[in-house]
């Protein structure tokens, strides 16, 4: 693979996910069965379709719409799907990276603004002694600085009076999606050397905030915390779809991410060495992340006399809460500061780089001469749709609209999505001809092992994952807020957007196929272009066996339909 695809790549798998620790989660509930649950959803059920879409994407050098020409064309509305996913996850998550530069510029002061409460937007509840008498009605210093200075939460009243876009934050988003645009115009090549700055930057700055967390008293509490896992919660059906979240989110299988930088990969590429090293680097950024995350929060359990659960806080509270507020009290904290939310920022460009070259890749290989031949502009056009469609979460309220788009946007409908296409590809398209497809690349078939998950084991689990999902549904909540009927109305309306693109679009394959009804299937079923790999192609063509040595010139040149 080559360094810039390979960079790319494992940029995407080191995304904002793995320092929040469930940013949307009920991170109370499940951070001590965190790191058991993910690894066996990693094994189960993240690494074999990651395997599985390395595989095909590499083989058919296509994105995640185009593809399904040759595997099963019922099912192109997958692909379409999931590029509805990608674009309502870029409308949110891009102005959380935004709060992330605003914190780093925040911090470029004599005395961390969050470090007291002798401030115009502190209220007589701020205290910095959470262990005094009446301290549950206390809030901290780090918590008004984020609701009331940052987010200016207090000026709406819910997801019906949002109030209108902040400037500060609006501004962020020009600047990220300015640095998103520049480093994805050229496609993999510009962002990949884009991206081996900020994949390697985090790991350097997760390392000296390993090492300083584990200096601080309490900290050893903050671990044991994170190591020891509740096993009497692991027959709780919503621990198990929260770890298959973690996983999805952040291996990536169902986002077409992998496929698209899988495309423009050389033929005879190891994606089999690349699939297995960059499982390996996701678990190892995850219990690193994890190891940072709690040994500072077992140092704030020390400071504040409170138990490591009590002070674990849910969703944006982790890292924007919890976690400033523990810097707040070391020596240098204005250090520390720059360096964590550099290392936020950094992590959340590069899973931006890689959700929309998704979209760009897809949309681009299925209509090459309408957008693949003008890439510069239609990146530019998809920028400015998604910033555009960002600006309601910059509002007062916009952490209404955030909770809103999580929930409903990607995480229900990507393992439904997911399960959808496991089983195309398996079961449709066959594992014998994907046993082949990876045999002309590399030489030998996949093992038993991902024979079986293929097969039966990954399709099933990603199913029962969604059954658990929606049997475990609650009323959607933020805080004390109860979201109104009409929001979660619409909230369902964006889960069926993506998810309707599929029986959507089988409806009208099959309408524009002549014949009769069955014949109609039995022709959707089946690849409308067969892919010849380079040996065969040139074989074809001179009248050779494919063991000719004038083969193998072409190998790195990628294949041809017919």
């Amino acid at each position: 693979m080559p360094l810039e695809s390979i960079g790319t790549l494992n940029a995407h798998l080191l995304p904002l996910q793995h320092v929040l620790l469930y940013y949307f989660s009920n991170q109370n509930a499940n951070s001590k069965n965190n790191l058991f649950l993910y690894l066996v959803m990693l094994i189960l059920g993240g690494m074999p379709l990651f395997y599985l879409e390395l595989a095909l994407g590499q083989f058919y050098r296509s994105g995640c719409i185009s593809i399904w020409r040759y595997i099963c064309p019922l099912f192109k509305g997958v692909g379409f799907g999931i590029c509805v996913i990608a674009s309502y996850m870029s409308f949110y998550y891009n102005t959380i990276i935004s709060t992330a530069i605003y914190y780093i510029f925040a911090s470029f002061t004599s005395e961390l603004p969050w470090a007291n409460c002798n401030n115009t937007w502190n209220t007589y509840n701020c205290s910095t002694n959470a262990t005094s008498t009446g301290a549950e009605n206390h809030v901290s210093p780090a918590e008004e600085y984020y609701t009331r200075s940052v987010l200016e939460f207090h000026k709406s009243s819910g997801i019906d009076d949002l109030g209108p876009p902040r400037w500060q934050f609006v501004c962020g988003l020009l600047l990220v999606f300015f640095m998103v645009y520049f480093a994805l115009w050229k496609g993999p090549k510009s962002s990949g050397k884009a991206v081996w700055v900020t994949a390697i930057s985090p790991f350097i700055v997760l390392f000296i905030l390993l090492i300083r967390g584990l200096t601080l008293e309490g900290s050893s509490e903050g671990l044991r915390y994170f190591l020891t896992p509740d096993w009497e919660r692991l027959l709780d059906g919503e621990v198990w779809s929260d770890a298959a979240a973690q996983v999805f989110f952040s291996l990536g299988p169902g986002f077409g991410v992998l496929m698209a930088l899988a495309s423009y990969n050389p033929f005879d590429n190891n994606f089999y060495r690349d699939a297995l090293l960059t499982s390996f680097i996701n678990f190892f950024a995850s219990f690193l992340s994890g190891l940072v995350v709690f040994s500072v929060l077992g140092y704030l359990s020390f400071v504040t006399g409170k138990d490591v659960k009590d002070v674990v806080q849910d969703g944006p509270g982790l890292v924007f809460v919890a976690y400033p507020t523990a810097i707040a009290t070391m020596p240098g904290a204005q250090f520390w500061s720059v360096l964590f939310f550099i290392m936020l920022a950094s992590l959340g460009l590069d899973s931006t780089f890689g959700g929309l070259e998704a979209i760009l890749t897809a949309i681009s290989d299925e209509w090459p001469q309408l957008f693949g031949s003008h890439r510069k502009l239609f990146c530019l056009g998809i920028c400015a749709y998604c910033f555009l469609g960002s600006l309601p979460t910059t509002t007062y309220g916009g952490q209404y609209v955030i909770t809103l788009l999580d929930f409903f946007g990607p995480t229900i409908a990507i393992l439904f999505i997911v399960f959808v296409e496991a089983a195309a590809m398996c079961w449709f398209y066959g594992v014998r001809r994907i046993s082949n497809d990876v045999n002309k690349m590399l030489g030998h078939k996949p093992g038993p092992f991902w024979v079986v998950c293929w097969v039966c084991i990954s399709p099933v689990f990603i199913l029962a994952i969604f059954v658990l999902t929606l049997a475990s549904y609650k009323p959607l909540e933020l805080g004390p807020y109860v979201f109104p009927q009409w929001s979660v109305g619409l909230g369902w309306i964006l889960t069926a957007s993506s998810i309707l693109c599929i029986p959507g679009y089988m409806v009208y394959k099959l309408a524009i196929t002549k014949g009769n009804f069955w014949t109609r299937v039995k022709k959707c079923i089946e690849p409308e272009e067969y892919f010849l790999d380079p040996a065969e192609a040139i074989a074809l063509k001179n009248g050779h066996g494919k063991d000719h040595p004038e083969c193998n010139d072409i190998f790195k040149e990628g294949g041809q339909t017919i």
